[in-house]
Parts: C-alpha cells; sequence; structure tokens
C-alpha cells in the first residue's frame, strides 16, 4: 500500500476509471464489474459515501493498470 493513496469513494473510482477507458460490464449487489477494451477487469465496490479502505484502492489500481500518480490524476 502506498500512502499517496487518497482517501476515495467507489462512485470517485468509477469516475476515474471511466476517463482512461473502461465501462460497466454488470452490477450484482453493491459491487460495479468495469473492463478496459485492452481485457483489463476490476471490480469496485460502491457502498454509498463511505471511503473505501486503501489496500481495496490499491487492489483496484494494481488490476487497472494505473499508478497511484496516475490514479490521483484522474480525481
Amino acid at each position: 500500500m502506498s500512502p499517496a493513496l487518497p482517501s476515495v469513494t467507489g462512485r470517485e473510482v468509477v469516475k476515474a476509471l471511466v476517463a482512461v477507458g473502461f465501462h460497466q460490464i454488470s452490477v450484482k449487489g453493491s459491487h460495479l464489474k468495469m473492463a478496459h477494451p485492452d481485457g483489463r477487469r476490476t471490480i469496485v465496490p460502491i457502498h454509498g459515501s463511505r471511503d473505501l479502505p486503501r489496500g481495496t484502492v490499491a487492489s483496484i489500481l494494481r488490476q487497472a493498470g494505473l499508478t497511484a500518480a496516475e490514479f490521483a490524476a484522474l480525481l
């Protein structure tokens, strides 16, 4: 985990992923499955206005192929 990871909600993560080309595939409960045209996939929990744990954000970024700096620039 990086201390540079910001505290963000699931909806903010989704907006950042959409900005780099991800799109929604499906929703199951409060989890959104997203995919990129090049094959990368990730699942983002959408739990109201609560911030996601930093470990969850780090995992989403690993799956999406983004660095913490790239992600912070998208916010």
